[in-house]
């Protein structure tokens, strides 16, 4: 009987995928990924100035945040999201072109 030891071996497949600027644009990622079941985080980005604190505070819908998820899941969620407002997606063709580069 043999043990599989993987003591070195990580597995994060988690990457950017977009950035969001609405609550709008949030909730319906986030109604999209739960329907289709893909799995997301929510990575906050740290507000920058007072001006963002006092449109929060009168209510705007303004906001920022990095969703990552699996890169696995990314064709089949820009496909979902595609008519979407509001979310910026990460180029990850020119991305990937460039690590080739450096190798």
């Amino acid at each position: 009987m043999s043990s599989i030891l993987q003591e070195d071996q990580v597995f994060n497949n988690e990457v950017p995928f977009c950035t969001l600027y609405s609550m709008e644009s949030k909730t319906k990622l986030e109604e999209i990924f739960l329907k289709h079941r893909v799995s997301y985080y929510v990575e906050w980005q740290e507000k920058q100035s007072g001006r963002d604190y006092l449109q929060a505070a009168q209510g705007r819908d303004k906001i920022c945040c990095t969703i990552r998820i699996n890169k696995a899941d990314i064709e089949r969620a820009r496909e979902l999201l595609k008519n979407i407002e509001g979310i910026k997606f990460r180029d990850f063709e020119t991305e990937d072109a460039a690590s080739v580069k450096m190798k």
